[in-house]
């Protein structure tokens, strides 16, 4: 691991690889006699890694960075020796305690209110279909008694995060109930258009129930006027949901705490620390002013026997309030590396990357072949070369076919896209610029 970390630089970032080429070298049925770690860990060198993405490597610019930093690896190689699965409070006293601590400390270097309730779940789209349980809960209750509801209508930008339609699925609102509200020149919900939404779907009997902000959208990064939607979400009595995943942790900086206003008055929140705040994937952060809801939403008539604990003011279950029973020692590796960093230490990262992002920028400015696609928020860059889609597209293939960086590409006002995302807790100076001189040499 050690070493792989060092030489993560040697590594061609995008694997030439066809599908179907480790199965075709693995044998088709497992070992009837044991075999040596020796022999294990060389097949591992030798076949899985050269087969690999790899996501923490300086130059994956691909997607919003998933970046294992030193500390956080040891917090999950100690979780994975514990092994502990703390469902109930006394199935992992410590471990329970801890997320409670750690989702403490990120909330006040947020700056959110003390009441938020924290809990881990392992991604964000996990975590956004909760928030979206919770508010049907909220708005029909009798839907979980019965499974029947009245139609309720969820609101989200046109830019919004697929998985949250996809948890929308899954808790019973139809396709057909989810609003995709327009969204203003710079890919942000227009509250303006929200409040007609909401408006249109009263007149005609049907029932508003959740809306969902985004603060960092995955093809953009644009930022959702907040406190317009938080205002319009407590006007007609709209759950409020905040996707940050991406986005959040730029708040943990004075200089972007201003993205979070109107926070105070939303009823759910995530945050994906395994994105921009360094710690190994998977970690998504709920949090919610009404842990009840959340509660009362996946409650049953009677708790089986086995699941009986013995009650306490300050013992929290938290499987009471998410879907899985099991739990994994998450918050292990959070503690790691919000120890081993401090707040100043990850200022200082995130500032370092925004950095870069404006860097690149300047450099994309300077260039009379290329032209910026979006504004620049935080770290993600958005541009494309001034020609065609197709020769956009070309060019995208080429740079990751070199295996020396890799990106990814989107579609904004209906034109192909590369899209640049700075995140990596190792990338440098040197690496964007080195990037920059690749994707230069290849039109």
């Amino acid at each position: 691991m050690a070493d792989y970390l060092r030489d993560l630089r040697d590594y061609p970032v995008l694997p030439q690889v066809e599908p179907g080429a480790l199965i075709d070298r693995l044998p088709a049925h497992g070992p009837e006699q044991p075999e040596t770690m020796q022999n294990i860990l060389a097949d591992f060198r030798e076949l899985i890694v050269p087969g690999l993405t790899h996501w923490n490597h300086p130059r994956f610019h691909a997607y919003f960075s998933i970046s294992a930093s030193g500390p956080g690896i040891l917090g999950e190689m100690l979780a994975s020796a514990l092994n502990v699965q703390h469902m109930l409070w006394k199935s992992g006293p410590a471990a329970t305690e801890l997320e409670q601590v750690t989702l403490g400390w990120l909330r006040d270097w947020l700056g959110l209110p003390s009441e938020f309730f924290g809990i881990i779940h392992d991604t964000a789209s996990t975590a956004s279909m909760h928030a979206v349980l919770a508010a049907r809960e909220l708005a029909a209750p009798e839907a979980r008694l019965t499974g029947n509801h009245p139609p309720l209508i969820l609101y989200e930008s046109e830019h919004t995060h697929s998985s949250v339609d996809k948890g929308a699925l899954c808790v019973g609102i139809g396709r057909e109930n989810i609003r995709h509200v327009a969204a203003d020149g710079e890919f942000r919900m227009l509250p303006s258009e929200l409040e007609a939404a909401i408006k249109n779907d009263l007149a005609h009997g049907r029932k508003p129930f959740c809306v969902v902000a985004t603060l960092g959208t995955t093809s953009s990064s644009s930022v959702d006027p907040l406190k317009d939607i938080a205002a319009i979400a407590k006007r007609y009595g709209l759950w409020l949901h905040i996707d940050a995943a991406y986005g959040g942790p730029a708040a943990l900086l004075e200089e972007h705490r201003h993205i979070l206003d109107g926070s105070a008055d939303a009823d759910s929140m995530v945050i994906n620390p395994h994105k921009w705040l360094f710690v190994p994937v998977d970690l998504s952060v709920l949090y919610t002013r009404r842990p009840e809801i959340l509660r009362r939403a996946l409650s049953l008539d009677e708790t089986p026997a086995y699941l009986v604990t013995a009650e306490h003011d300050r013992a929290v279950n938290l499987s009471e309030y998410a879907l899985p029973l099991g739990r994994r020692f998450r918050s292990l590796k959070l503690w790691f590396v919000m120890r081993y960093y401090g707040r100043e230490g990850i200022q200082r990262i995130l500032r370092e990357h925004m950095r870069f992002a404006q860097l690149l920028v300047e450099e994309i400015r300077n260039d009379s072949r290329f032209e910026l696609s979006a504004p620049v928020p935080f770290s993600l860059v958005c541009f494309r070369y001034r020609g065609s889609d197709d020769e956009n597209r070309a060019l995208l293939d080429r740079i990751n076919t070199t295996g020396r960086a890799f990106l990814s590409g989107t579609v904004l006002n209906g034109k192909f896209l590369l899209r640049f995302a700075i995140g990596n807790v190792a990338t440098t100076e040197a690496d964007i610029r080195e990037t920059w001189q690749l994707i230069q040499s290849l039109v």
